[in-house]
């Protein structure tokens, strides 16, 4: 198992060990720390903290009793007691969380203190494992923007002694660290200094390494854990100093080794890397395949990670993949198939949530056969994950991948929705132009760095318009800021500057007097309606604006069945048990709004229950909340918002407990703190309230962008519902806007609010 290990067969290695465990055998420390590893380097995550936290209770039972055998130097007791913790540092680091990270490596350190050192090859654990977590903290420093604590861990990482045994290679264990940290900083001629020619003295280490066992002369010699990063680095480091040939031969020598697709985060940025040089060296079409090979690398690694925040982190740093893939594309006029690969790159970590509860309240087929369909692709998923025997994961060889691909065509029967939720997919743009209204066009925005791209889409034709990025997300930061200053005009610069960047480009593109918008990253968080044109109109006033977490929803919008219930249930002023948290006109603005509807019904204050709104909801056609919302950065499914406690339970709806409700409404308004926002990495879907209704089945949400004013909002709604009476959501809540200017200029009073989800 441990040459497994050093000659990075991962697929293999938990091949044997699961083989073992499903034999009965017991699952003792050295199984499970070979199958951690496994898992972690598979990006298996679900899979991997399930083992980590059994191998953390296996240790601190006593547990530490090693298998010895040939390689005896790489397993001893003080292996087990700093695996769990790293394992998780590691893990984490991955998946952007970069404080958990910097958390767990801390702690193994504290393990390694209390580890007695006893010299010779037994030092192998203490050493290993404090540069891995050192290199881990560091990392995360450069993630964070600090780059004092980044140089300070370096420096610790340098000092790490080397045992007298073996010295040789813990060297280069050291040289690989420090290389790493140096390529996070962009200090590349640093890196190269520490990641050196395939020299003879490296092929030594390497020999040594995988000569200690039976399996010998199995042609691994240059494919092992450390051989494998090095060149990868290499590469890398030499592209980044305008060493093209030598970085493209590098790379090929990695991606024609069979392990590589074991490794795989090393996989798809070696693909990645090795496109970018086809790129620059003006062959597009070679590039294009690479760069659509990484995608598909990283959509497979992602389909195991079932924590919320940690999957929006996860794709977040491998967003570039997907930007030079939609850049290239466009460059070579395949203005579709870019777009496609947007919708991809977007609003996926909302839906991989929901998918993953595997509670169906929303969604139509058999519950029974969709979890059938479910179960075969979670291990479609696992099998295409083990390649260790040389299969083709990406060709159509594996039979993983053809699992995989049968287990998505069964669950496209059984509920075509789910089917789009739990696979990373998209409406072709043919059919997404039939769904775009006669007198409506769609503008998304997407983009990496400077690569930044809208896409206008109408019944007709479908374009891309690049745009300007420069200083984008401090510019929308800026105008949030200055909208909070409701005695100064200051934000009016920053609204000027925005409507040029992002709305002129396309202007001339739009014929429509509707607009559906899809944001990317910290265009989430624009109010749109408040940019301002150069005559010093807003955008509100030209057009009437919906938003949508992604395209590909518009096919997905049903329209509500409102015949037969009550018009409307309003929530307002929840009795919280704290004065402080009391809503001065929240009880007045539910009372109007609900007298605007005949026969609707009001519950105000301790009638105001969770309890009771999941009992009669289903009754009416529009549902509002005059209520706090909350939104949990770290746990998305947790957010939600506060009302009055019933019979001692909680007061949290959350955005978890939507997701298993069949909310069949057709309109869901949040007249509340917030209730809009989310958490965004990099062009990921914002996961908060508004997508939880949309997807429990609400047609369509009106939702907050920032704390809104109770005065203003009570005015706003009531115009907003009456405006109802007469024309569509969309218009009505811009004419609103309109109206509550008048009496509250300031955009901080009336352009919090947006439309999502269905303008009809």
């Amino acid at each position: 198992m441990t040459y497994l290990e050093t000659a990075g067969r991962y697929g293999d290695l938990q091949t044997q060990v699961e083989g073992r465990l499903a034999l009965g055998e017991k699952a003792n420390s050295t199984l499970l720390s070979y199958l951690c590893i496994a898992y972690g380097k598979l990006k298996l995550y679900d899979k991997l903290f399930d083992c980590v936290d059994k191998l953390e209770e296996s240790t601190r039972r006593g547990d530490i009793e090693f298998e010895l055998d040939q390689h005896v130097m790489f397993i001893s007791a003080s292996d087990a007691r700093p695996l769990p913790e790293t394992l998780r540092a590691q893990a984490n680091f991955e998946l952007g969380e970069y404080d958990k990270a910097t958390a767990f490596a801390a702690g193994a350190l504290d393990i390694l203190v209390s580890t007695p050192e006893r010299g010779g090859t037994s030092l192998y654990p203490t050493v290993r494992y404090r540069i891995m977590n050192l290199e881990v903290m560091a990392l995360s420093a450069v993630q964070m923007g600090d780059t004092k604590a980044a140089e300070r861990l370096a420096r610790q990482i340098e000092d790490v002694s080397r045992p007298f045994i073996g010295g040789r290679m813990w060297g280069w264990m050291k040289n690989n660290a420090l290389a790493r940290v140096y390529l996070a900083m962009g200090r590349y001629r640093e890196a190269l200094e520490d990641i050196p020619d395939n020299s003879s003295g490296m092929k030594i280490v390497v020999s040594f390494v995988n000569g200690l066992g039976p399996y010998a002369y199995r042609g691994d010699s240059t494919t092992t854990v450390i051989e494998i990063p090095r060149l990868v680095m290499r590469g890398k480091a030499l592209e980044e100093t305008g060493k093209l040939d030598e970085a493209a031969a590098a790379f090929d020598e990695v991606l024609a080794t069979p392990r590589i697709k074991d490794m795989g985060d090393l996989h798809w940025i070696s693909l990645f890397e090795r496109g970018r040089i086809f790129e620059a060296d003006g062959r597009p079409e070679q590039a294009t395949a690479l760069y659509r090979q990484a995608v598909e690398a990283i959509e497979l690694q992602r389909s195991t990670i079932k924590t919320e925040a940690a999957k929006i982190g996860f794709v977040g740093d491998k967003q570039a993949a997907y930007g030079r893939l939609v850049a290239v594309l466009i460059k070579q006029g395949h203005t579709a198939e870019a777009f496609e690969y947007v919708e991809r790159a977007k609003a996926r970590a909302l839906v991989d949530m929901l998918a993953s509860k595997k509670d169906f309240g929303t969604v139509g087929g058999d519950p029974e056969k969709i979890r059938q369909v479910l179960a075969l692709l979670d291990g479609a998923d696992a099998a295409g994950h083990s390649q260790g025997r040389g299969a083709e994961p990406y060709t159509g060889e594996s039979g993983g991948t053809r699992n995989l691909a049968l287990a998505r065509t069964q669950l496209q029967a059984a509920a075509p929705e789910l089917a789009t939720l739990v696979t990373v997919s998209a409406v072709p743009s043919d059919e997404l132009k039939a769904l775009v209204g006669p007198d409506e066009a769609l503008v998304e925005y997407y983009g990496q760095g400077q690569d930044f791209y809208a896409f206008v889409v109408d019944r007709q034709k479908l374009q891309a318009v690049r745009i300007d990025a420069s200083g984008l997300d401090q510019r929308v930061r800026d105008l949030r800021a200055a909208i909070q200053q409701i005695d100064s005009d200051a934000w009016r610069a920053q609204a000027q500057a925005l409507y040029a960047q992002l709305w002129q480009p396309v202007a001339d593109r739009v014929a429509a007097g509707k607009i559906i918008l899809v944001p990317h990253g910290a265009l989430h968080y624009l109010p749109f309606a408040a940019l301002v044109a150069p005559d010093g109109g807003f955008l509100g006033d030209r057009y009437a604006l919906r938003l949508l977490p992604s395209a590909s929803v518009l096919k997905f919008l049903r329209p509500a069945s409102p015949s037969g219930r009550a018009p409307l249930l309003a929530l307002g002023d929840p009795d919280l048990g704290d004065p402080r948290y009391d809503l001065r006109f929240a009880e007045e603005e539910a009372r109007t709004v609900a007298g605007i509807f005949p026969g609707s019904r009001v519950l105000v204050r301790k009638v105001a229950s969770k309890a009771n709104f999941k009992a009669v909801h289903g009754a009416f056609a529009r549902i509002h909340f005059a209520t706090h919302g909350e939104f949990n950065a770290d746990q998305p499914l947790a957010s939600g918002l506060h009302l009055a406690k019933d019979g001692g339970g909680d007061d949290l709806l959350t955005v978890s407990e939507l997701y298993s409700m069949n909310l069949d409404a057709d309109l869901v308004t949040l007249s509340a703190c917030e209730t809009g926002l989310g958490k965004v990495a990099n062009g990921d879907d914002v996961v908060g309230l508004t997508r939880g209704f949309l997807y429990a089945g609400a047609s369509s949400i009106v939702a907050s962008l920032w704390s809104v004013d109770d005065k203003a909002t009570a005015l706003l709604m009531e115009t907003f519902y009456r405006n109802l009476a007469t024309t569509n959501k969309e218009e009505a809540l811009r004419q609103a806007q309109a109206t509550t200017r008048k009496s509250f200029p300031q955009p901080f009073f009336w352009a919090a609010f947006q439309l999502t989800g269905r303008g009809d």
